[in-house]
């Protein structure tokens, strides 16, 4: 014989009862016992209702009007109409009874936990009756029994026990005479040996079904549900979970403890004893394999098998001196809370016996704090021990597995993994069975530390990196079209699934927590909603996806003062916006010193050169024992363009103008021309050569005439240097004259740095730089006579977004 049990979002209306028609009628050549949930909802309703009306308010009447019209509604669409009258009127009457024990509760303003277990129980033989009608209207060979008759408990209202003796023998001999190839049980219900209505708990309909296998020694236990099997992960939080094929029974119960609702933990326990196994399988798709529960061991030698959680729990913690080598203190500490019907989720126990720490449910927390400072208030009072603390808004996350106590370093995986990107441990707990490990941790973080574990340990090491994208432009916009053209080849080969989350430009933002089309990225931006910085900066601080990285592609002031706020949670930063780096000292330090204390990567190497990899070659010197004594550099693509462009045959403005449209300057030439933008450029190369310096202090050697310098717009800058051309021709005629050609250099060396307009002669290495390249000489004491050289593009947006996307996979990498 098989057990089934439908659960109330299988039985929720009627075409979902309809399909556990076709289900059960695939099991005709078998002798079935189908046990059922309430109607999906009406528990909760009946809870309401009582509830209200033991308020005394009438609002009770309304919602058992919806319930009465939930299941007349089912059974005029399920039982055809000749026989409907029938059904009907035994429904009402059902009804009647409820309305009069609400009425009960209203009319005295309170109600019993026997009360409460007639009340709720009414789901499941509502829903019991209804569908065994149905079977019957459709043919089938089936009955109904109630729960009631075979499960026998104590008093205990609410969550009572079982009776297992005599619960056994009343299943044993209904089952051993009936005939019937379906027999149809409400779940969830049972009496006591004085006949008194009561329940198992929340889930028992789970409890229901494995019961009556164990009494009977079926063959299997199927638990139909709405999902698929148990899952590696909850699938709600984390997209990637994949359902689980074959778990142990003590898998199962430490999954279904921590949080796995596919199972109700107390129903394992009567099938383990008889070895019955169980199978979770999806009533809306009943091909799916699922998951089988028994005792063999999984068999694939893995060791994390699931990853689960609870959430709203707070963690009380008891200590001080007095507890250190008294005997009776954990006693005093447990029996009060078990007397106070608290149920205890975690433990654990400094090894000094100086505090004991346990989770419990938020719902349960001050209860427990007032009992437990009552009982040990002389301690208290003595300062022997502390009142008790307690931490709220807390959530538990375990690793399952049976083969995990045979590997070395799990702890430490999981651990390391939630630190990276953290998620704060405040407690630990680790069986000798080594089943499972399990950390409480803030309840804001449970999402990202799902997945954060579940990509260590079950996403074959492809590591998800989530992109927030502030401007897309020239730069912006070839940084996302590149990640869209790389991305299957980033998986493949660097084992790195990078997702653009948000994007936003100075008009638009858009946000897409499943990941943005890329193709499509235009389109959804110009339909997102108003920009906003703090709102852009507050979304992906409250969204805290693992491996988060923030990406300014802007030249603002106002994001770069942003980056502080994204660092110190965790978020790391890739820009190529120069500003926050070349700014005052103490903030270029203090971003640094927060991406080392938050784990969080602050990578710029597009603040000097582009593409290149000048950044990450100075910090390897120095990394490796190097020293640097001098930097010479032409840093500025747009300035090597402008002079390498410009000759007693093109004016210098339409040079400049030519160098603007093209992309190579900024909106506004007077950034580049100034020199300020060389000026920030050998500043960052000096202070990461490991040197305290300022803008202020760097010499600028201006080629500009006073004119262009004081010009107060662009076009004014512009139209000056129409007016100044013979200024210009002369710098370029003198330079000729020399053999030589005119860069603009940087220059930094013991401690003092220089930009500014040279005659560079043949045979130097700035000599034969072309178009907009750009060079670096790195003098140090390794290399002291010939420099290390480094060489390319400089300028252009595919060369800079190509060196984010460097940065971006450095980071993929960390």
């Amino acid at each position: 014989m098989k057990v089934l049990k439908f659960g109330g979002t299988s039985v929720a209306n009627a075409k979902n009862i309809t399909q556990v028609l076709q289900i059960v009628k695939d099991y005709s050549d078998d002798n079935i016992v189908v046990v059922v949930s309430a109607l999906g909802g009406v528990t909760d309703l009946l809870i309401k209702a009582l509830t209200l009306a033991a308020s005394q308010d009438k609002g009770y009447e309304g919602i058992l009007s919806t319930i009465e019209t939930k299941h007349l509604d089912l059974i005029k669409e399920l039982i055809p109409p000749k026989s409907q009258s029938t059904v009907l009127g035994e429904v009402k009457a059902r009804f009647n009874t409820l309305e009069t024990l609400l009425e009960g509760a209203y009319l005295i303003g309170e109600y019993t936990a026997s009360l409460s277990d007639r009340v709720v129980g009414h789901g499941e033989l509502l829903s019991s009756f209804i569908i065994n009608e149905f079977f019957k209207a459709e043919g089938l060979d089936t009955t109904l029994k109630n729960g009631k008759e075979l499960i026998i408990t104590d008093d205990s209202f609410g969550k009572a026990a079982v009776d297992f003796s005599t619960t056994n023998t009343n299943c044993k001999n209904y089952f051993t005479k009936n005939s019937q190839k379906i027999t149809l049980v409400p779940g969830f219900v049972a009496s006591s040996h004085a006949g008194k209505s009561t329940t198992l708990g929340r889930g028992g309909s789970d409890y229901t079904a494995a019961i009556i296998a164990a009494a009977i020694e079926a063959e299997v236990l199927e638990i139909w549900t709405d999902v698929s099997g148990m899952y590696t992960a909850n699938p709600k939080l984390v997209k990637q979970a994949k359902c689980v094929e074959h778990l142990s029974y003590e898998e199962a119960m430490e999954l279904s403890h921590f949080g796995a609702k596919v199972l109700y933990p107390p129903t394992i326990q009567p099938v383990l004893n008889q070895g019955i196994p169980i199978i979770i399988k999806n009533t809306f798709a009943p091909k799916d394999v699922g998951t089988l529960i028994s005792q063999l061991n999984n068999g694939k030698d893995k060791t994390v098998r699931g990853i689960s959680h609870i959430g709203d729990i707070s963690l009380l913690s008891l200590e001080g001196p007095g507890m250190v080598g008294t005997p009776g203190i954990s006693k005093r500490f447990f029996e009060t809370l078990s007397q106070a019907d608290i149920s205890i989720v975690m433990i654990t126990q400094a090894s000094s016996e100086h505090s004991i720490c346990i989770a419990v449910a938020d719902s349960d927390a001050k209860k427990a704090e007032d009992i437990i400072n009552t009982v040990f208030a002389y301690e208290i009072e003595v300062k022997k021990i502390k009142p008790v603390s307690v931490e709220k808004k807390l959530a538990i996350i375990a690793l399952v597995g049976d083969n995990m106590k045979s590997h070395q370093g799990l702890s430490g995986k999981m651990f390391s993994a939630l630190g990276k990107n953290n998620v704060n441990v405040r407690a630990i707990a680790q069986g000798a069975s080594e089943r499972n490990i399990s950390a409480v941790i803030d309840k804001a973080d449970v999402k990202k530390a799902l997945n954060t574990l579940h990509e260590e340990f079950f996403e074959e090491n492809i590591k998800q990196l989530n992109l927030f994208v502030m401007g897309v432009g020239n730069v912006g916009s070839k940084f996302l079209q590149q990640i869209a053209k790389q991305r299957k080849f980033l998986k493949n080969e660097l084992k790195l699934n990078l997702r653009v989350i948000g994007i936003s430009n100075s008009r638009t933002m858009y946000f897409n927590e499943n990941g943005i089309a890329l193709g499509d990225w235009e389109k959804l931006l110009s339909e997102g909603e108003k920009a906003n910085k703090d709102t852009f900066v507050e979304r992906v601080n409250k969204l805290n996806y693992r491996n988060s990285i923030f990406v300014d592609n802007t030249a603002s002031q106002n994001i770069a003062e942003t980056y502080s706020s994204f660092l110190e949670n965790s978020i790391s930063v890739v820009t190529c916006n120069k500003i926050a780096c070349s700014s005052r000292f103490d903030y270029y330090s203090d971003l640094k010193h927060l991406a080392k204390k938050f784990n969080a990567p602050f990578l710029f190497e597009t603040n000097v050169g582009a593409g290149l990899p000048i950044i990450d070659t100075l910090k390897n010197l120095r990394a490796s024992g190097d020293k640097i004594l001098k930097i010479q550099a032409v840093l500025s693509g747009s300035l090597n363009f402008v002079f390498n462009s410009f000759n007693e045959n093109i004016s210098f403005y339409e040079v400049v103008k030519k160098a603007q449209e093209e992309g190579y300057t900024e909106p506004d030439p007077r950034i580049d021309l100034s020199g300020i933008d060389v000026m920030r450029k050998i500043l960052i190369l000096a202070r990461e050569s490991g040197n305290i310096l300022e803008i202020e202090d760097i010499k600028n050697n201006s080629f500009l005439p006073k004119e262009s310098e004081n010009a107060k717009t662009v076009s004014a800058f512009l139209d000056s240097l129409k007016d100044n051309e013979t200024h210009f021709q002369d710098l370029y005629a003198a330079a000729k004259a020399n053999n030589s050609k005119l860069k603009y250099v940087a220059q930094f060396e013991k401690g003092k740095a220089s930009v500014g307009l040279q005659q560079i002669a043949k045979g130097h290495d700035f000599y034969n730089l072309e178009g907009s390249d750009n060079i670096v000489l790195f003098y140090t004491e390794r290399y002291p006579n010939l420099p290390m050289i480094i060489k390319g593009a400089g300028a252009g947006a595919a060369v800079t977004a190509s060196g984010i996307f460097a940065d971006i996979i450095r980071i993929g990498n960390f």
